[in-house]
């Protein structure tokens, strides 16, 4: 890779070789330095700075002076021809003028302080929304609200325009946008590392029942959150070939000579803390051609050849997770990652060298947190860095490695680990397969030291997988490349070491570098952000927000759980919320349904073993059922709204059957008369962040039931708790500790446990273990084609039948309706379930991702909280 140009606000950067105008820098060394190069400003040019570089004041008057300077000159619009569009636009410039001091303060103190800062690299930042996320956090909700309101737009329509961040999937792209708001709240100096998508996954409409994909085309109109930084490239290399030499100290080097140069641009999204000065940052990447235009091509009538190369390159960044399920989709993918992790690295080492520090102080500044397996090839370009173009010795450049680098796993399930075959990664990246079979060499060479002779232990901790082809164990590379390796579940971290890692276990030992780090989600986005009546009726009770940054406050919520003016205004705020919801189905759908029946909610990523298709068959149940009884048996039922919501993975086909089949019931349930509108069922589409601050306020019970030992930990779980909402689950991930929690008389657990499952499947495999009763009289149901064509539903059946139901849907499902039952039964008594919904808000402390972020820090990272506490404007 050549050398990167650009800036980082007060971060600086390298200037490049022919700079256009002058550039001050800092060398990163701390404040003596720093007031060096402000003693040689002229007194007229500090003072200049001092009186027009402060903050913009924060009043509604100084707000709306700017809203309107933006609609003129930015927007190059009057107050004849400005719309709700124009109003968020002109709001959320005026408020990112705000962020940007904040980030600009930030990132000097940062640099003033010289302290160890934390790269957490996600390959997803799933952030939602931001204009609403900065006004709160940044204390200006009252005043902008005010201004909008008096320049002739209501703060709900002008929020309402913004489009959600396409940055991400599901639960792994929230959680790191959550920690990102935490580390920023609690003061920690850290970056975030991601891809900046052109069309994100996809936007999912519903045609006759099936998901079908559309780009997201999420930047198609301006995004005041991005800054782009057009001046920070760096040159990432593909393919090519690799050169031994011998350098002058007589040292046997290798040179890498890529044939294909792809340029990786800088876009900054700053991330604001809540109750602090402290603004952090996310870097995204996207790609571009060294050379965009072949103009020789094009002049020889080579209209297409001449925008190849440009095409090519943009590919790399277009989609979130490029459909590996052809040979072409798979280098894609692997490109991705790499190129991803290479810009980021050579940011992150510009920034180290700055300090002119020896290398092996980099541990000591750096700390690099793995997000999954995404950026695992970011151990071994480390590497590559520090022996070919540092020249650092190989063993100590590996201690600098290992020292520097955690990963955090979030998968059980063996084939959710990533594998590339080895030829790929030859082909794309021949040095870094070189590295990869040396890493694996040298540490074969110590489990053999250390068990000799056991060759089926050193063929399982192999990272190389001996097959045909071989492949590389992307997991099993993170965990020799790094100090610590979490899991994010008391559960979760238990199986790993048992199942997936446990030959690690058996050479690192228990306690050495496994350890567990339960997740968290933000209180300010899932709580005061989402259901603001909510938040205002728990700041009301408690007199103040200290809660939004110390969750464990939520107790004192206890004390009032029989107070009846509480207790009113509680449920107020949930009926509230589900009114919102239900106008939302409406006009999504097209579905009426009752605010005062019982909102059951499953919205999340479409998978086996999540079992949404479990979900759809007690639906089924449930219709049928309340078909048999008479009006005056139907009078004393609960009647309920079935919500799903989420994304099926564009090639996984099952997945996508399960939506067809929700959709398929939903038609002949919700147009059924003679239940009396008992049941309702909404497959709500393009499940996303936003979205979900409007179905997670609103829900009574939601239901996370993923097959015992298979989901890591779950976050959708911790943030319906969190809102006052009740758990139907399985003893599984997240859900146990929040069991523990809120106590057994407030949650609704079912089914078989994780040791059992590995007994209840090899049962199904070589035994003849019959179907639940009930539920093969569902599947009766559907191959009757009592919802559609029953040969469209074949394989999803099959699923339970020919593949020896896998997720256990069988040996579950009659505990399962025994646990909807008693939910039934705990609604009906109306007190009882208000005392239950206070109670789950107010034991939920320990679910703050601040929590989590402490720990980390503490445990892993090293790190210390730098406050922003003066201003500079130098």
């Amino acid at each position: 890779m050549s050398n990167a140009s650009g800036a980082d606000g007060a971060d600086g950067a390298a200037t490049s070789t022919k700079p256009r105008y002058h550039k001050r820098t800092f060398t990163g060394v701390g404040q003596k330095e720093l007031n060096k190069e402000i003693a040689k400003l002229p007194k007229e040019t500090l003072a200049l700075w001092e009186k027009y570089g402060g903050d913009e004041t924060d009043d509604k008057e100084a707000f709306q002076k700017s809203f309107i300077r933006h609609v003129t000159t930015t927007l190059a619009r009057s107050i004849y021809n400005i719309d709700n569009f124009s109003a968020y636009q002109a709001t959320a410039h005026s408020v990112r003028d705000r962020l940007i001091k904040r980030w600009n303060e930030t990132q000097q103190t940062h640099t003033e302080a010289d302290s160890k800062r934390v790269y957490y690299l996600s390959l997803e930042f799933l952030l939602g929304r931001s204009l609403d996320n900065a006004l709160l956090n940044l204390g200006l909700k009252d005043n902008c609200g005010e201004g909008v309101k008096e320049l002739g737009f209501a703060m709900e329509d002008v929020l309402d325009q913004e489009v959600d961040a396409a940055l991400g999937n599901g639960g792994l792209g929230r959680l790191a946008a959550c920690y990102m708001d935490s580390l920023a709240t609690l003061d920690y100096p850290a970056w975030g590392y991601g891809l900046r998508y052109t069309y994100g996954i996809f936007q999912q409409r519903l045609k006759d029942g099936y998901q079908v994909e559309f780009p997201d085309y999420w930047l198609n109109f301006d995004n005041p959150w991005e800054l782009p930084r057009l001046d920070v490239v760096v040159d990432v290399k593909f393919y090519g070939s690799v050169n031994r030499y011998t350098d002058e100290k007589g040292r046997k080097r290798y040179a890498w000579e890529g044939i294909d140069t792809v340029q990786s641009v800088a876009y900054d999204v700053p991330i604001p803390g809540y109750g602090t000065k402290n603004c952090i940052n996310i870097r995204l990447w996207s790609s571009k051609p060294k050379r965009q235009f072949d103009l020789s091509r094009f002049n020889e009538g080579q209209y297409e050849q001449a925008v190849q190369e440009q095409m090519q390159a943009e590919n790399i960044t277009a989609v979130l997770y490029p459909n590996d399920n052809h040979m072409v989709g798979k280098e894609l993918r692997l490109k991705q990652q790499y190129f991803w992790v290479a810009a980021s690295l050579f940011d992150i080492v510009r920034r180290f060298k700055k300090s002119q520090r020896p290398w092996s102080h980099f541990p000591d500044q750096v700390a690099i947190q793995l997000n999954d397996t995404h950026p695992s090839l970011a151990i071994v370009e480390l590497q590559r860095i520090l022996v070919d173009l540092e020249g650092v010795d190989w063993d100590d450049a590996w201690e600098i490695v290992t020292r520097t680098f955690a990963f955090t796993n979030h998968t059980i399930l063996p084939e959710a680990m990533e594998r590339w075959p080895v030829p790929m990664v030859q082909y794309l990246l021949p040095r870094h397969m070189q590295i990869i079979f040396d890493i694996n060499l040298f540490f074969l060479q110590k489990v053999e030291k250390a068990f000799p002779d056991n060759r089926d232990l050193l063929a399982r901790l192999s990272i190389i997988e001996e097959s045909t082809p071989q492949f590389v164990r992307m997991a099993h590379l993170a965990v020799v490349g790094s100090h610590r390796v979490n899991g994010v579940a008391e559960l979760h971290s238990e199986l790993i070491k048992k199942t997936i890692f446990k030959d690690f276990i058996q050479y690192y030992g228990n306690d050495s570098k496994f350890e567990n780090k339960t997740n968290g989600i933000t209180p300010r986005r899932w709580l005061h952000q989402a259901n603001p009546k909510l938040s205002e009726l728990i700041t009301d009770t408690l007199g103040n927000k200290n809660w939004l940054k110390n969750l464990d406050l939520l107790k004192g919520l206890k004390s009032y759980v029989d107070n009846k003016d509480f207790r009113k205004r509680w449920v107020a705020a949930k009926h509230s919320n589900k009114v919102r919801l239900t106008e939302y189905i409406k006009k999504t759908t097209g579905i009426i349904v009752n605010s005062n029946a019982l909102f059951d909610v499953q919205v999340k990523r479409i998978h086996e073993y999540k079992r949404q298709f479990m979900n759809i068959l007690g639906v089924i149940h449930r219709y049928n059922t309340l078909k048999k009884m008479t009006s005056e048996e139907r009078a004393d039922v609960v009647h309920r709204v079935v919500i799903f919501g989420g994304k099926a993975a564009p090639g996984y086909y099952i997945a996508k059957l399960v939506i067809k089949l929700i959709n398929s019931v939903a038609e002949v349930v919700n147009n059924d008369n003679s239940i009396e509108d008992s049941l309702k069922v909404a497959f709500i589409p393009d499940y996303n962040v936003s979205v979900a601050e409007i179905i997670i306020p609103a829900s009574d019970i939601s239901q996370h039931i993923s097959t015992a030992g298979t989901e890591a930990s779950g976050t959708s779980n911790m943030k319906f708790v969190l809102n006052g909402g009740l758990i139907l689950g399985t003893v599984d991930g997240a859900n146990i500790e929040i069991h523990e929690e809120i106590g057994d008389d407030n949650i609704f657990m079912f089914g078989n446990l994780a040791h059992q499952v590995d007994d209840l499947r090899h049962a199904h495999r070589y035994r003849n273990v019959p179907m639940d009763p009930s539920l093969q009289a569902v599947i009766n149901d559907i191959e009757s084609g009592q919802f559609g064509d029953s040969r469209i539903f074949a394989p999803l059946i099959n699923t339970l039948t020919l593949g020896q139901d896998y997720y256990l849907i069988s040996d579950d499902f009659q505990s399962y309706l025994d646990a909807q039952k008693l939910v039934d039964e705990a609604y009906k008594d109306k007190e009882g379930w208000i005392t239950k919904s206070i109670l789950c808000s107010a034991n939920m402390g320990k679910f703050s991702s601040d929590r989590a972020i402490q720990e980390y820090a503490e445990r892993i990272w090293n790190i210390e909280p730098v406050p922003v506490v003066t201003k500079k404007h130098i």
